[in-house]
C-alpha cells in the first residue's frame, strides 16, 4: 500500500522528499501499466521457441541461445520488481508473479534471492552486513585481499582483468546458491518447481537438438545470462565508497546516496537495464515502480543539491572504468596476512 503522511508531524530531509514523490504519484502501483512490457516480452520469448523448433538440429541455435540469454535476464528484472512489490499493491500477488518468473521463469529462488537482495538494501557497500561484497572469489576491501589464499591470491592481483570473464560464471554461481538456499530450508515448493524449469527446458532442447548441440546451447545462454546481469549491476555499486557498518554512521538517505552509482543514456539504457540504470532513486525508493524512477530523477537531483550531497552520474564505459580501477587498487600486501 501506499504510505500515507500525517501533514502534523515533523518532517525529516527526507519525509521532505518522500511527500513531494508521494505527492506526484510516483509511488502508486499500477498493474496495467506492465502489460506492455510483459507482452514484449512473451513475444519475443514466443518468436524464440518457434525458431528453435524450425532450425532443428543445427548450430544456427546458438544465436537463439544469446537472445534467450538476455529474455532470462529481462525477465529477472521483472522479477525483480515483483520482490520490490512494484506490480501489485497485494503482497501476495506480487509474491506469486515473483515466484513464477523467478522461481520457474529462469531457474533462481524467489525466496532467497529476496533475502538476499533485501540485505542489500538495507545496507549497501556496509561490509558484514551487505552480502554483496562479501568476501568470495573477488576481494572487495584492502583486507579482504590481504585475506585471499591461493588462487584466490592470484585473482586478487589481477581482478580487473578477469572480472568481466567471470561474469561469465554469474549464473551458474547464482544456481549454486539458490539451490543450496532451496535444501537448507526445505522449500519444497520452490524445490519443484526449480526443477519443473530445468526439466522443461531441456526436454524442449532435446525434442530438436543432438546432446552435443544441447549442451553448447545451456552452456552459451547460462554464460551470457550471467554477463547480462553482471554488466547491469556491477556499474551500480562497484568503485563506490565501501565502509565497515559501523552504527550511526549514516543516516538512511546518506547511506543509499552515497554508495550508489547513476548510469546515463537516456530510454534506450534503461529499457536494456530494466531501469535500474537510475540506482540511486531506487534505494531511496524501492517500492517505486521502475517506470517512475526517470520521473523521479529530478527531484532527487535537486534534493541532493540542495544538501550537498554528491550525486553519481556517469555514462554506462566510464562507470565500467571507475569499477575497474577501483578492483585495481584492491591489491593484496607481499607477505601473506595471517589466516582469519
Amino acid at each position: 500500500m501506499t504510505q500515507v503522511l500525517d501533514p502534523a508531524r515533523p518532517r525529516s530531509d527526507y519525509g521532505v522528499l518522500l511527500a513531494e514523490v508521494s505527492g506526484a504519484g510516483l509511488l502508486e502501483r499500477s498493474p496495467t501499466r506492465y502489460v506492455p512490457r510483459f507482452a514484449a516480452l512473451s513475444a519475443v520469448s514466443a518468436a524464440g521457441l518457434v525458431g528453435v523448433f524450425l532450425l532443428g538440429d543445427s548450430w544456427w541455435q546458438l544465436g537463439l541461445a544469446v537472445l534467450f540469454a538476455a529474455v532470462f535476464a529481462q525477465v529477472g528484472f521483472l522479477g525483480h520488481d515483483a520482490g520490490h512489490q512494484q506490480v501489485f499493491r497485494s503482497r501476495r500477488a506480487n509474491d506469486v508473479l515473483g515466484i513464477l518468473l523467478a522461481t520457474f521463469g529462469v531457474g533462481l529462488s524467489y525466496a532467497w534471492w529476496v533475502d538476499k537482495h533485501n540485505r542489500h538494501h538495507r545496507a549497501p557497500n556496509q561490509v558484514g552486513r551487505d552480502p554483496d561484497v562479501e568476501r568470495n572469489v573477488l576481494a572487495w576491501t584492502d583486507g579482504q585481499a590481504r585475506q585471499q589464499r591461493g588462487p584466490l591470491r592470484w585473482i586478487a592481483r589481477h581482478q580487473a582483468g578477469v572480472f568481466f570473464p567471470l561474469l561469465l560464471l554469474e549464473a551458474w554461481n547464482l544456481h549454486v546458491g539458490s539451490s543450496r538456499a532451496v535444501i537448507r530450508r526445505r522449500q519444497r515448493g520452490e524445490a519443484a518447481l526449480l526443477l519443473a524449469h530445468a526439466a522443461v527446458g531441456v526436454a524442449v532442447l532435446v525434442l530438436v537438438m543432438s546432446p552435443a548441440k544441447v549442451v553448447a546451447f545451456i552452456a552459451l545462454q547460462q554464460c551470457l545470462f550471467g554477463l547480462y546481469l553482471g554488466c547491469s549491476f556491477a556499474p551500480n555499486h562497484k568503485g563506490m565508497p565501501v565502509t565497515d557498518g559501523t552504527p550511526g554512521e549514516r543516516d538512511f538517505v546518506r547511506r543509499q546516496v552515497l554508495t550508489a552509482r547513476n548510469v546515463t543514456g537516456g530510454r534506450f539504457i534503461a529499457a536494456v537495464f530494466g531501469s535500474l540504470n537510475y540506482q540511486i532513486e531506487h534505494h531511496l525508493f524501492p517500492s517505486m515502480p521502475s517506470r517512475n524512477l526517470r520521473r523521479c530523477q529530478p527531484m532527487v537531483r535537486k534534493f541532493c543539491a540542495d544538501h550537498e550531497l554528491p550525486y553519481a552520474e556517469m555514462s554506462l564505459l566510464r562507470s565500467y572504468a571507475e569499477s575497474l580501477r577501483y578492483l585495481r587498487s584492491l591489491r593484496p600486501s607481499s607477505s601473506p596476512a595471517a589466516t582469519v
